[in-house]
Protein backbone atom coordinates (compact mmCIF):
# COMPACT_ATOMS: atom_id res chain seq x y z
CA UNK A 1 0.00 0.00 0.00
CA UNK A 2 1.71 3.30 -0.65
CA UNK A 3 1.99 5.99 1.86
CA UNK A 4 0.09 9.34 1.54
CA UNK A 5 2.73 12.47 2.43
CA UNK A 6 0.46 14.35 4.18
CA UNK A 7 1.06 17.21 6.84
CA UNK A 8 -1.02 18.68 9.56
CA UNK A 9 -2.18 21.36 7.80
CA UNK A 10 -2.47 19.41 5.05
CA UNK A 11 -4.60 17.48 6.70
CA UNK A 12 -6.83 20.02 7.79
CA UNK A 13 -7.08 21.46 5.08
CA UNK A 14 -8.56 18.83 3.68
CA UNK A 15 -11.22 18.08 6.49
CA UNK A 16 -12.24 21.25 5.56
CA UNK A 17 -12.71 21.22 1.99
CA UNK A 18 -14.86 18.35 2.79
CA UNK A 19 -16.81 20.12 5.16
CA UNK A 20 -16.98 23.13 3.08
CA UNK A 21 -18.67 20.57 0.51
CA UNK A 22 -21.09 19.63 2.45
CA UNK A 23 -22.41 23.23 3.46
CA UNK A 24 -22.20 24.07 -0.18
CA UNK A 25 -24.54 20.91 -0.82
CA UNK A 26 -27.51 22.06 1.53
CA UNK A 27 -27.48 23.11 5.57
CA UNK A 28 -27.93 19.65 6.77
CA UNK A 29 -25.95 17.55 4.10
CA UNK A 30 -24.73 14.87 6.63
CA UNK A 31 -28.45 14.39 7.95
CA UNK A 32 -29.98 14.24 4.22
CA UNK A 33 -27.03 11.25 3.43
CA UNK A 34 -28.81 9.33 6.34
CA UNK A 35 -30.67 6.54 5.65
CA UNK A 36 -34.39 7.74 5.60
CA UNK A 37 -35.97 4.97 8.21
CA UNK A 38 -38.31 5.79 10.95
CA UNK A 39 -38.76 3.68 14.17
CA UNK A 40 -42.38 2.36 14.73
CA UNK A 41 -43.65 -0.03 17.57
CA UNK A 42 -45.82 -3.39 16.95
CA UNK A 43 -48.87 -3.13 18.92
CA UNK A 44 -50.08 -6.92 18.41
CA UNK A 45 -51.58 -6.73 21.81
CA UNK A 46 -54.09 -3.76 21.76
CA UNK A 47 -57.07 -5.58 20.53
CA UNK A 48 -59.50 -3.45 22.42
CA UNK A 49 -58.03 -0.58 23.89
CA UNK A 50 -57.72 2.08 25.87
CA UNK A 51 -55.59 3.16 22.93
CA UNK A 52 -54.60 6.74 23.95
CA UNK A 53 -52.09 5.82 27.15
CA UNK A 54 -50.87 3.40 24.89
CA UNK A 55 -50.00 5.41 22.17
CA UNK A 56 -48.91 8.70 24.70
CA UNK A 57 -46.34 6.14 26.43
CA UNK A 58 -45.01 5.23 23.02
CA UNK A 59 -44.51 8.72 21.42
CA UNK A 60 -42.78 9.78 24.85
CA UNK A 61 -40.28 6.81 24.50
CA UNK A 62 -39.64 8.35 21.03
CA UNK A 63 -41.30 6.46 18.40
CA UNK A 64 -42.81 8.04 15.40
CA UNK A 65 -44.89 5.32 14.54
CA UNK A 66 -47.28 2.32 15.25
CA UNK A 67 -48.45 -0.80 13.41
CA UNK A 68 -51.65 -2.25 14.58
CA UNK A 69 -53.60 -5.82 14.02
CA UNK A 70 -56.34 -5.90 12.18
CA UNK A 71 -59.23 -7.26 12.43
CA UNK A 72 -59.76 -5.61 15.60
CA UNK A 73 -62.30 -4.40 18.21
CA UNK A 74 -61.21 -1.02 18.78
CA UNK A 75 -63.10 1.58 18.40
CA UNK A 76 -61.92 3.65 14.94
CA UNK A 77 -63.32 7.18 16.08
CA UNK A 78 -60.50 6.69 19.52
CA UNK A 79 -58.07 5.39 17.65
CA UNK A 80 -58.07 8.12 15.05
CA UNK A 81 -58.25 10.85 18.11
CA UNK A 82 -54.81 9.10 19.36
CA UNK A 83 -53.52 8.99 16.77
CA UNK A 84 -54.30 12.99 15.90
CA UNK A 85 -53.26 13.69 19.73
CA UNK A 86 -50.15 11.88 20.04
CA UNK A 87 -48.68 12.23 16.36
CA UNK A 88 -47.80 8.52 16.04
CA UNK A 89 -48.46 7.44 12.41
CA UNK A 90 -50.29 3.82 11.66
CA UNK A 91 -48.00 3.54 8.93
CA UNK A 92 -49.87 -0.14 8.59
CA UNK A 93 -51.70 -2.77 10.15
CA UNK A 94 -51.20 -6.53 10.47
CA UNK A 95 -53.52 -9.42 9.48
CA UNK A 96 -54.42 -11.76 12.55
CA UNK A 97 -56.08 -14.30 10.96
CA UNK A 98 -53.44 -16.01 9.10
CA UNK A 99 -52.92 -18.91 10.77
CA UNK A 100 -56.09 -19.84 11.90
CA UNK A 101 -57.98 -19.49 8.20
CA UNK A 102 -54.78 -19.93 6.09
CA UNK A 103 -55.39 -18.68 2.14
CA UNK A 104 -53.84 -22.17 1.30
CA UNK A 105 -56.17 -23.74 3.51
CA UNK A 106 -58.22 -27.28 1.66
CA UNK A 107 -61.78 -26.10 3.03
CA UNK A 108 -63.37 -23.75 1.07
CA UNK A 109 -64.86 -22.11 4.74
CA UNK A 110 -61.80 -21.80 6.08
CA UNK A 111 -60.33 -19.71 3.00
CA UNK A 112 -63.43 -17.76 2.52
CA UNK A 113 -62.58 -16.45 6.12
CA UNK A 114 -59.55 -15.39 5.31
CA UNK A 115 -60.09 -13.60 2.89
CA UNK A 116 -62.81 -11.62 4.27
CA UNK A 117 -60.65 -10.89 6.94
CA UNK A 118 -58.11 -9.39 4.24
CA UNK A 119 -60.76 -6.91 3.39
CA UNK A 120 -61.66 -5.56 6.58
CA UNK A 121 -57.90 -5.47 7.03
CA UNK A 122 -57.64 -3.03 4.26
CA UNK A 123 -60.19 -0.81 5.13
CA UNK A 124 -58.75 -0.85 8.62
CA UNK A 125 -55.51 0.40 7.01
CA UNK A 126 -57.23 3.03 4.70
CA UNK A 127 -59.10 4.45 7.43
CA UNK A 128 -55.83 4.75 9.83
CA UNK A 129 -54.07 6.17 6.97
CA UNK A 130 -51.72 3.00 6.18
CA UNK A 131 -50.10 2.04 3.17
CA UNK A 132 -49.38 -1.90 4.40
CA UNK A 133 -51.50 -4.92 5.10
CA UNK A 134 -48.90 -7.78 6.58
CA UNK A 135 -50.15 -10.90 4.95
CA UNK A 136 -48.83 -14.74 5.80
CA UNK A 137 -49.91 -16.01 2.58
CA UNK A 138 -49.79 -19.80 3.35
CA UNK A 139 -49.01 -22.82 5.89
CA UNK A 140 -47.73 -25.97 4.24
CA UNK A 141 -48.44 -28.85 7.04
CA UNK A 142 -49.21 -32.24 6.31
CA UNK A 143 -52.65 -31.60 4.57
CA UNK A 144 -51.01 -28.90 2.56
CA UNK A 145 -48.56 -29.44 0.37
CA UNK A 146 -45.75 -26.99 -0.85
CA UNK A 147 -46.70 -26.33 -4.45
CA UNK A 148 -50.73 -26.06 -3.09
CA UNK A 149 -49.47 -23.32 -0.50
CA UNK A 150 -47.88 -21.44 -3.65
CA UNK A 151 -50.44 -21.79 -5.92
CA UNK A 152 -53.35 -21.58 -3.92
CA UNK A 153 -52.54 -18.52 -1.78
CA UNK A 154 -51.61 -16.66 -5.29
CA UNK A 155 -54.45 -17.24 -6.89
CA UNK A 156 -56.59 -15.73 -3.66
CA UNK A 157 -54.04 -12.62 -3.33
CA UNK A 158 -54.62 -11.96 -6.95
CA UNK A 159 -58.46 -11.53 -6.54
CA UNK A 160 -57.78 -9.20 -3.65
CA UNK A 161 -55.08 -7.20 -5.30
CA UNK A 162 -57.60 -4.42 -7.23
CA UNK A 163 -59.57 -4.67 -3.56
CA UNK A 164 -56.30 -3.27 -2.32
CA UNK A 165 -55.47 -0.99 -5.23
CA UNK A 166 -59.35 0.53 -4.55
CA UNK A 167 -58.22 1.04 -1.08
CA UNK A 168 -54.89 2.69 -2.05
CA UNK A 169 -53.14 0.17 0.42
CA UNK A 170 -50.34 -2.46 -0.71
CA UNK A 171 -49.87 -6.25 0.41
CA UNK A 172 -46.98 -6.79 1.89
CA UNK A 173 -46.05 -10.53 2.38
CA UNK A 174 -43.95 -11.68 5.49
CA UNK A 175 -41.79 -14.73 5.63
CA UNK A 176 -42.66 -16.77 8.83
CA UNK A 177 -42.42 -20.15 10.74
CA UNK A 178 -44.84 -21.71 8.16
CA UNK A 179 -42.26 -24.08 6.30
CA UNK A 180 -43.35 -21.45 2.82
CA UNK A 181 -40.96 -19.38 0.62
CA UNK A 182 -37.62 -20.76 2.72
CA UNK A 183 -35.20 -18.67 0.93
CA UNK A 184 -34.94 -15.35 -0.51
CA UNK A 185 -35.11 -16.18 -4.47
CA UNK A 186 -38.31 -17.82 -3.68
CA UNK A 187 -39.46 -14.97 -2.03
CA UNK A 188 -38.47 -12.82 -4.55
CA UNK A 189 -40.42 -15.00 -7.60
CA UNK A 190 -43.71 -15.60 -5.23
CA UNK A 191 -43.85 -11.70 -5.49
CA UNK A 192 -42.30 -11.16 -8.95
CA UNK A 193 -45.40 -13.84 -10.03
CA UNK A 194 -47.97 -11.49 -9.48
CA UNK A 195 -46.82 -8.49 -11.84
CA UNK A 196 -48.16 -6.02 -9.41
CA UNK A 197 -46.46 -2.99 -7.43
CA UNK A 198 -49.21 -3.89 -4.87
CA UNK A 199 -47.68 -6.53 -3.82
CA UNK A 200 -44.19 -6.83 -2.37
CA UNK A 201 -42.22 -8.24 0.72
CA UNK A 202 -42.63 -7.54 4.92
CA UNK A 203 -39.13 -8.62 5.86
CA UNK A 204 -38.61 -10.03 9.32
CA UNK A 205 -35.53 -9.65 10.43
CA UNK A 206 -35.82 -11.91 13.17
CA UNK A 207 -37.61 -14.70 11.74
CA UNK A 208 -35.25 -16.28 9.30
CA UNK A 209 -32.12 -16.68 11.37
CA UNK A 210 -32.42 -19.95 12.49
CA UNK A 211 -31.49 -21.05 8.83
CA UNK A 212 -30.25 -18.36 7.21
CA UNK A 213 -28.25 -14.90 7.43
CA UNK A 214 -30.94 -11.76 7.29
CA UNK A 215 -28.45 -9.36 4.74
CA UNK A 216 -28.70 -11.91 2.24
CA UNK A 217 -32.26 -11.85 2.51
CA UNK A 218 -32.80 -8.17 2.11
CA UNK A 219 -30.16 -8.08 -0.83
CA UNK A 220 -31.68 -10.63 -2.40
CA UNK A 221 -35.29 -8.52 -1.89
CA UNK A 222 -33.74 -5.55 -2.69
CA UNK A 223 -36.73 -3.10 -3.86
CA UNK A 224 -39.47 -5.74 -3.10
CA UNK A 225 -39.32 -4.67 0.87
CA UNK A 226 -41.66 -2.36 1.74
CA UNK A 227 -41.45 -2.51 5.37
CA UNK A 228 -38.82 -4.30 8.22
CA UNK A 229 -40.08 -5.71 11.09
CA UNK A 230 -37.13 -6.70 13.96
CA UNK A 231 -36.54 -8.14 16.73
CA UNK A 232 -33.85 -9.91 18.28
CA UNK A 233 -33.12 -14.23 17.89
CA UNK A 234 -30.59 -16.77 19.48
CA UNK A 235 -30.88 -20.57 21.20
CA UNK A 236 -32.28 -21.44 23.34
CA UNK A 237 -34.51 -18.77 23.93
CA UNK A 238 -34.90 -17.98 20.33
CA UNK A 239 -37.15 -14.68 20.62
CA UNK A 240 -36.24 -14.32 23.82
CA UNK A 241 -33.31 -11.95 23.71
CA UNK A 242 -33.53 -8.21 23.79
CA UNK A 243 -32.53 -6.00 20.62
CA UNK A 244 -28.44 -6.49 20.02
CA UNK A 245 -28.05 -9.40 22.63
CA UNK A 246 -28.60 -12.10 20.22
CA UNK A 247 -26.91 -13.89 17.27
CA UNK A 248 -27.79 -11.09 14.52
CA UNK A 249 -25.15 -9.64 12.53
CA UNK A 250 -26.76 -5.84 12.91
CA UNK A 251 -23.80 -4.21 11.03
CA UNK A 252 -24.37 -6.52 8.13
CA UNK A 253 -28.21 -6.12 8.11
CA UNK A 254 -28.38 -2.22 8.46
CA UNK A 255 -25.72 -2.01 5.50
CA UNK A 256 -27.78 -4.29 3.86
CA UNK A 257 -30.48 -2.05 3.99
CA UNK A 258 -28.27 0.89 3.01
CA UNK A 259 -27.36 -0.95 -0.11
CA UNK A 260 -30.51 -1.72 -1.33
CA UNK A 261 -31.82 1.88 -0.62
CA UNK A 262 -34.29 1.20 1.70
CA UNK A 263 -36.37 3.64 2.80
CA UNK A 264 -39.47 3.69 5.19
CA UNK A 265 -40.73 2.44 8.49
CA UNK A 266 -38.61 -0.05 10.61
CA UNK A 267 -41.02 -1.78 13.48
CA UNK A 268 -40.03 -3.49 16.73
CA UNK A 269 -41.82 -6.79 16.86
CA UNK A 270 -41.45 -7.18 20.48
CA UNK A 271 -42.69 -7.52 24.19
CA UNK A 272 -44.58 -3.78 25.64
CA UNK A 273 -43.45 -2.55 28.73
CA UNK A 274 -43.65 0.09 30.54
CA UNK A 275 -42.19 3.46 29.69
CA UNK A 276 -38.45 2.74 30.48
CA UNK A 277 -38.29 -0.87 28.89
CA UNK A 278 -40.01 1.27 25.97
CA UNK A 279 -37.62 3.87 25.89
CA UNK A 280 -34.69 0.97 25.60
CA UNK A 281 -35.91 -0.69 22.98
CA UNK A 282 -35.84 2.95 20.81
CA UNK A 283 -32.14 3.26 22.62
CA UNK A 284 -31.38 -0.53 21.35
CA UNK A 285 -32.93 0.38 17.91
CA UNK A 286 -31.30 4.00 17.53
CA UNK A 287 -27.67 1.86 18.41
CA UNK A 288 -28.06 -0.94 16.56
CA UNK A 289 -29.23 1.05 12.92
CA UNK A 290 -29.91 4.61 13.74
CA UNK A 291 -26.48 6.22 14.47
Amino acid sequence: MQRLNIDRRGFLAAVGGVAAGAALRGPSALAADAPKWKRAFMLGGLTKGPVLPTFKLLKEAGFEGVELISPNELDLKEVLAARDETGLVIHGVSGGRHWSDPLSDPDPAVVERGVEAIKQEFLDCKAYGGTTVLVVPAVVNKNVSYRQAWERSQAQIRKLIPLAEEAGVKIAVEEVWNKFLLSPIEFARYIDEFESPTVGAYFDVGNIVEYAYPQEWIRELGKRILKIHIKEYAKPKRFGYPLGEGEIDWPEVKQALVDVGYEGWITAEVGFGDLDAMKDVVARMNRLLFS
